[in-house]
C-alpha cells in the first residue's frame, strides 16, 4: 500500500515514527557536541590555570623518564644548564604567520644530566627556498631557561617523513632518533633565557581561547528535532482540515464525502490542486441568465 492510499491513522503513525527517529538522531548528535563543549572547556581552564603560573624546578613536574600528568601541561619550569646546540632540528609545516613555518628545536642539558628538548620558536620559509634562510643560535654556555611543558606529539598518521636535520612532528621519539636520549615524557615550550641572545626565533603564540561553535551546534541539534515535531503536527493538522473542507464541498455539490484514503501525502500540494466550487452568488447569476 502506498502513503496515497494508505489511511489516516497508518499514515500518522509513520509520521510520528519518522519524527521519533528523527529526534533521536538529533539527540545523540546535540549529547555529542555538549562533550566537545565540555573538553574544550577543560582545555581553556588548564590553560588560564598554568600557563602564567609561577615556574618550578622540573622535577617537581617531570621525574627522570616519567610522564607528564595531563594536569600539569602549561605549567612553567626552570631549568639550568647548556644548550646542546650540534643536535638543532626543524619541525616542519608548522602553522604561524599564515605560511607552512619552521620551528627550532634544541636538546637541553640539565646540570643533573638530563636532557630536556626545549622548542625555542618558529621561523618563517626563506625567500628562495622551503627552509628558513637563517637559524638564530641558542645561548651557549651555561643558561637559565624557563619553558612550558608539553606532551610529545603523535607520529603522522599519514606516515609523511622529513629529511636528516627536520621531523615531521615533534615526537619525542623520532627526535631522539637523530639527536640521542631525551626526557620522554614532555618537550618544552621557550619561554625566556638568560643569557638572552641577540637574535632568537619568533615566540610561538598563546593558545587560542576561543571556545569554539560546538554549544551553537548542540542547540541547533535541539532546535531541529523540536522543528521536526512541529513539522509533524503542521501534516497532521492540515489533513484533518483539508478533509472537513472535502466533506463539506462534498455535501454542497450533493454528493456522498469521498473516502477517506484518498488524502494525498502532501497537504499543501493537496490544498492548492483541489478545484474550488464556485461561488453561491456566480451561480445563482447563472441561472437567472439560462432562464432569460
Amino acid at each position: 500500500m502506498s502513503t496515497r492510499t494508505m489511511p489516516a491513522a497508518g499514515r500518522w503513525a509513520m509520521y510520528v515514527g519518522v519524527a521519533i527517529l528523527f529526534a533521536i538522531a538529533c539527540g545523540f548528535l546535540s549529547n555529542w557536541q555538549f562533550s566537545r563543549n565540555a573538553e574544550r572547556s577543560e582545555q581553556l581552564q588548564l590553560v588560564a590555570d598554568n600557563y602564567d603560573a609561577p615556574p618550578v624546578a622540573l622535577e617537581d613536574l617531570l621525574p627522570p623518564d616519567g610522564e607528564l600528568a595531563p594536569g600539569d601541561e602549561w605549567r612553567p619550569v626552570r631549568l639550568s644548564g647548556q644548550y646542546l646546540a650540534d643536535d638543532e632540528l626543524l619541525v616542519r609545516n608548522r602553522a604561524h604567520g599564515g605560511s607552512a613555518a619552521y620551528e627550532v628545536l634544541v636538546p637541553f642539558r640539565l646540570n643533573d644530566g638530563r636532557v630536556l628538548l626545549v622548542d625555542r620558536g618558529w621561523l618563517p620559509p626563506g625567500e628562495r627556498q622551503p627552509e628558513p634562510d637563517t637559524i638564530p643560535a641558542p645561548p651557549s654556555g651555561e643558561t637559565e631557561v624557563v619553558v612550558r611543558l608539553r606532551p610529545g606529539e603523535p607520529v603522522p598518521a599519514s606516515g609523511r617523513t622529513a629529511e636528516t636535520g627536520q621531523v615531521p612532528t615533534i615526537n619525542l621519539g623520532l627526535v631522539a632518533e637523530q639527536t640521542g636520549p631525551l626526557e620522554p615524557g614532555a618537550y618544552g615550550l621557550l619561554v625566556s633565557e638568560d643569557p638572552a641572545p641577540a637574535q632568537a626565533p619568533l615566540p610561538i603564540d598563546p593558545p587560542s581561547d576561543d571556545p569554539g561553535p560546538h554549544l551553537s551546534y548542540a542547540i541547533q541539534w535541539i532546535l531541529f528535532a523540536l522543528m521536526g515535531f512541529g513539522f509533524l503536527t503542521y501534516v497532521i493538522v492540515s489533513e484533518r482540515r483539508i478533509r472537513r473542507e472535502e466533506i463539506e464541498e462534498a455535501r454542497e455539490r450533493g454528493e456522498e464525502p469521498p473516502a477517506p484514503t484518498r488524502t494525498k501525502l502532501d497537504p499543501v500540494s493537496a490544498h492548492r490542486g483541489r478545484k474550488r466550487p464556485r461561488d453561491r452568488d456566480a451561480a445563482d447569476e447563472d441561472a437567472l441568465l439560462d432562464a432569460r
